[in-house]
């Protein structure tokens, strides 16, 4: 009887211990100190192998969520390629180069644009509202399209224009994608898309072309610079 009561006295002791365990497992879990400061004290855990699984697979969990936890890195556009290789103001030779060369040397909204014929979004381009003198080339080879003097206030969302800097800066192609039949227009010198020509224009030419922001570039008038230099002197 006597050894009886012992050992029921011993399992009951136990699984108070288990149990005390187990509620500062579920209070202290976060920190991993105090993980192993109660496995080295409370050797029971050693004789019950259900409580040292279970401890192992909170020390895991945590472990897995401090890894997921980490920031990613950003991958961030590579400047090169803001001016691909073929860029020039001066030189006029054409070029020619595959969709995966231009995949290359052009960021993924610009190859999108000129070389998926893609739109951007209305009144998102920086040029829209601008009206600074100067050149617009175009971004992907440096062919110059348009001046200042020729753009106007459409309404549409896009920069527009009435007139283009030469008849052999653009080209003109007839495009029947979505229903329509409009005029695409594209570069003269590499043949990016630009966007399209309308019968709605001002005078004199009563043109308007409806160009995405992202195919240019531009460069301030250098008279009118130097104006604004010599002005704040």
């Amino acid at each position: 009887m006597n050894g009886g009561f012992k050992y029921m006295g011993k399992k009951r002791m136990l699984n108070q211990m288990q149990a005390k365990s187990f509620v500062t497992i579920k209070t202290y879990f976060p920190t991993y100190r105090l993980y192993i400061c109660y496995i080295s004290k409370g050797m029971f855990c050693m004789k019950n192998p259900l409580a040292l699984l279970f401890i192992f697979a909170i020390c895991n969990m945590q472990c897995s969520y401090s890894q997921s936890s980490q920031p990613q890195q950003t991958k961030h556009m590579d400047s090169n390629k803001d001016k691909p290789v073929v860029y020039s103001r001066t030189d006029t030779g054409k070029v020619k180069m595959s969709d995966e060369e231009w995949k290359k040397v052009l960021d993924p909204e610009r190859f999108y644009i000129a070389r998926m014929k893609g739109t951007e979004r209305p009144w998102t381009s920086k040029f829209e509202k601008f009206d600074e003198k100067g050149t617009y080339y175009c971004a992907a080879c440096g062919n110059a399209l348009f001046r200042s003097d020729t753009k106007f206030e459409s309404g549409c969302g896009w920069p527009s224009f009435y007139e283009p800097i030469s008849k052999t800066s653009i080209i003109y192609l007839e495009d029947k994608t979505h229903g329509m039949t409009r005029t695409e227009v594209q570069c003269g010198r590499c043949e990016a898309h630009l966007g399209h020509v309308f019968e709605d224009g001002p005078p004199p030419t009563g043109l308007r072309y409806c160009i995405n922001g992202v195919i240019l570039d531009f460069e301030k008038a250098k008279d009118a610079e130097k104006k604004y230099r010599k002005g704040g002197e």
